[in-house]
């Protein structure tokens, strides 16, 4: 089992955006040191709580600061970039990397980053655009010129050479494409879909094991599309993490510190607006008002002494059969830094080496 981070990147409304950039970098800067494998950065426009709009700029830094890791945008919102554009950005990026780098991609769902490009989420649009979007990025990093491509939202065109020095030349370094990865949330997702059907990472995102279970089901529909044979290694699981030397330690780190503050501040006030709160839930007959941080720390982190956290992921892996990477969803722990290192060190130094025998098949 391999150990990354999921940045999407949260920070209270009221810290300065430099402040927390530098956190962010922090952090990437301790993953490095602590051998985790990877790191994926969020994209949100107008989300105040996870902010950052430009995730690749926070990479760009990142690439510089440490030697190992690699580093990917979780994912890139594609609905809302030209895919000629994108295409040439990642791999410039991926390039400047020496080929580490990770292409996550999303469709996109918060409310306000939909208006704001005027992409309808309600019918699907957002859906098909990141469909035909990643297809117009993968054929201009691997066909020959020249083409011509003229889909139902872009027209773009692959030159050939002109003059004997103008030609299209900027490809990745990894061949045919960086790794993809794709974020998921429903049941039925479209996006676990398309990992399926593509051969793609799909990433759950921070659910109940109960709820999440469900997730891997959308993967196979959408292998079975294309003859494929889905690999549980590919399988990414975003979770809260916090170690401590003690259960009580962790527990008042977490509950009672950061998570426990964005969770009752942010998370589950915005999941309860859209009736999400099922999918926190370990049982549905579970009242909403019973969803609490207090209640998502008993059922759904992974919180402990290296001994208790050992416990819970072996347990988790049993009950979803299996999965590659466990990605640790990180908060801005600035104010208590060495609590929130300590974690990483714990995970990485103690949990780590007693879950190596936990291999997807």
């Amino acid at each position: 089992m391999e150990f990354g981070l999921f940045l999407q990147p949260g920070h209270p409304p009221d810290r300065p955006f430099k402040a927390g950039v530098e956190w962010d970098l922090q952090m990437l800067r301790w993953a490095d040191q602590y051998g985790f494998s990877e790191a994926w950065i969020g994209e949100h426009h107008n989300a105040p709580w996870e902010p950052n709009g430009a995730p690749d700029l926070l990479i760009a830094q990142a690439l510089l600061q440490t030697e190992r890791i690699r580093l990917g945008v979780g994912g890139y919102l594609l609905p809302y970039y030209h895919p000629a554009a994108l295409a040439t950005r990642v791999a410039v990026l991926d390039q400047m990397s020496g080929g580490r780098i990770n292409f996550g991609v999303a469709a996109s769902a918060i409310p306000t980053d939909l208006a704001m490009f005027h992409v309808d989420g309600t019918t699907g649009q957002n859906r098909e655009m990141t469909r035909e979007s990643l297809d117009i990025i993968l054929r201009l990093w691997n066909d020959p010129p020249p083409f011509t491509i003229k889909g139902k939202y872009w027209t773009v065109t692959k030159p050939d050479t002109m003059y004997e020095s103008l030609r299209t030349h900027m490809k990745p370094v990894q061949l045919p494409h960086p790794p993809i990865g794709v974020t998921g949330l429903s049941k039925n997702s479209d996006t676990l879909k398309l990992a399926g059907e593509r051969g793609f990472l799909p990433m759950s995102l921070n659910l109940n094991t109960a709820y999440v279970a469900s997730h891997w089901d959308a993967v196979r529909i959408g292998a079975e599309r294309t003859g494929r044979t889905p690999n549980r290694r590919d399988w990414r699981m975003v979770r809260e993490v916090f170690v401590a030397e003690t259960d009580e330690e962790a527990w008042r780190l977490s509950v009672g510190g950061m998570m426990g503050y964005v969770m009752r501040e942010y998370f589950l006030p915005l999941y309860g607006k859209f009736n999400f709160l099922e999918y926190f839930k370990h049982d549905s007959n579970v009242a909403d008002s019973d969803v609490t941080a207090e209640y998502c720390g008993k059922h759904n982190w992974i919180i402990g002494s290296p001994k208790t956290v050992t416990e819970q992921i072996e347990r988790i892996f049993d009950e979803l059969g299996g999965f590659g990477t466990l990605l640790v969803q990180t908060f801005d722990y600035s104010e208590n830094s060495e609590a929130w290192r300590n974690s990483f060190r714990l995970l990485m130094t103690e949990v780590k080496p007693k879950v190596s025998h936990l291999m997807a098949k």
